[in-house]
């Protein structure tokens, strides 16, 4: 879901305007869960802080989930290098059409770009989240 323009009224009435475009998406990551976590400290009771238990229970929630997302990542990457070789089937949208397009053949290799893995099918780049089919 793309969100242009959001609107928040507090507490005392007072209306906040947001009008930044940015995507919003039904996964919690790394960068969201480290700033509630701050956002938490900023907004404290200064009489009434939070305990030493429960920050190291945060902190090692944010160490559990940024080694999970490291682990999916690399499984991402063996993914891909697995499929090398094999005969794979991806159903990518054509940008200047529009219409789902096809594309049969043999995965001629891998690349890594960042967080981005793509798999070179004919000559064309294909995301991984592309591929619908694997064969020998």
């Amino acid at each position: 879901m793309d969100i242009t323009s959001t609107s928040l009224i507090n507490n005392e009435g007072t209306l906040y305007q947001n009008n930044s475009s940015r995507n919003i998406t039904n996964e919690l990551g790394k960068d969201e869960f480290l700033n509630l976590l701050v956002t938490q400290l900023k907004n404290q009771d200064p009489l009434n802080p939070v305990e030493d238990k429960e920050f190291i229970a945060q902190m090692a929630q944010f160490s559990t989930l940024e080694q999970i997302l490291n682990l999916n990542n690399n499984i991402s990457k063996i993914k891909a290098f697995s499929l090398v070789g094999k005969e794979v089937a991806a159903e990518v949208i054509d940008d200047n059409m529009g219409y789902t397009n096809t594309i049969i053949g043999k995965a001629e290799g891998a690349i890594l770009d960042g967080t981005e893995i793509n798999i070179i099918v004919n000559n064309q780049k294909i995301p991984i989240d592309k591929i619908k089919y694997v064969g020998i």
